[in-house]
């Protein structure tokens, strides 16, 4: 299901990105979701596409999750 706000981010994002993060993962994911429509595996590729959009901005060091440089 698409994500109105941050707040509604499942807690494996939320507590782990920061809120720029959150942002590019919450509209890749509803993106995705929305262009997924008819994919029994709707949910499961929107997924995969935010956080794939997340890892071209964002890399995580140890714990923290940090911007890229550039």
């Amino acid at each position: 299901m698409p994500y109105a706000t941050n707040q509604e981010l499942p807690s494996s994002v939320r507590d782990h990105l920061p809120g720029h993060a959150q942002d590019i993962f919450r509209a890749a994911f509803n993106a995705a979701f929305h262009e997924h429509e008819h994919d029994p595996r709707q949910e499961e590729a929107a997924f995969r596409i935010a956080w794939a959009a997340v890892k071209k901005r964002y890399h995580k060091v140890g714990e923290q999750w940090l911007p890229r440089d550039g």
